[in-house]
């Protein structure tokens, strides 16, 4: 009976939703004398272990920085491998995750990608859709900043066709009108690569999420380094602002 307890506790205190900034592809290839590119494929790898892991331990909601909007800014080159990365693994990885019961969903500013690029996402949002072991937020040309912009843009339309009395309005409000519509907050966003900042990332929806800043490169990310973000959530006491009441 006590090792039932204990079981419970633990499955108590998982966070439901994990949300992941993929920091590192680039210094990994550098440490290892290989091109930019070979980074960005090495941490596709560990995308999937890190969603293997998550599988294996119940999360619902995994979301995952692929590509920010800042990183249009980066080398030409370097925007066209990764944008023919993606197609890979649209091409390639997803009847592996349709198999696995892993329903995506992809945020951002995905217009601007291709025509062809963006149907092919649309296409896996719709083979997927009715899959429920997990959700993967796949987050594309994504800027927190600009998910607020837009957010704030669909609610005053709101307000201007009268669906909505801006006297009225509440958080909820707005979050439904976030990319993340529908998703809960992440409970703990992680960073690797040693960085320790948001980088623009889940800037609404991380407001009450623990941080977790590994010093590791994504690259080299793997199912025990998932374990310890885990155990370092069930360390965290979670008061979203509230002090306890003493029992004194």
């Amino acid at each position: 009976m006590k090792q039932a307890t204990n079981l419970l506790v633990k499955k108590i205190m998982l966070p439901k939703h994990v949300a992941i900034i993929m920091d590192g592809n680039r210094r990994w290839a550098d440490v290892h004398g290989l091109p930019c590119f070979a980074g960005h494929r090495a941490g596709v790898d560990a995308m999937v272990r890190c969603l293997r892991a998550a599988i294996q331990h119940g999360i619902a909601y995994l979301t995952l920085y692929a590509f920010s909007s800042e990183n249009w800014l980066r080398n030409p080159q370097e925007v066209a491998d990764l944008t023919e990365l993606l197609r890979y693994c649209l091409k390639h990885k997803v009847q592996e995750l349709h198999s696995a019961g892993v329903r995506v969903r992809f945020i951002g500013e995905l217009t601007r990608f291709n025509v062809d690029l963006r149907k092919n996402l649309k296409e896996v949002e719709m083979l997927t859709a009715q899959n429920d072991r997990i959700v993967l937020l796949v987050a594309l040309s994504y800027g927190g900043r600009a998910d607020i912009v837009q957010a704030a843009r669909r609610l005053a339309c709101d307000s201007q066709n009268g669906m909505i009395n801006p006297d009225q309005m509440t958080e909820s409000d707005f979050a439904v009108h976030l990319w993340t519509s529908g998703v809960p907050d992440p409970d703990v966003i992680v960073r690797t690569g040693g960085e320790y900042r948001l980088s623009n990332f889940l800037l609404w929806q991380s407001a009450y999420a623990e941080l977790v800043f590994l010093d590791v490169f994504w690259p080299d990310f793997n199912v025990d380094h998932f374990s310890t973000v885990l155990n370092l959530y069930a360390q965290r006491e979670r008061r979203f602002g509230v002090r306890p009441v003493s029992s004194v």
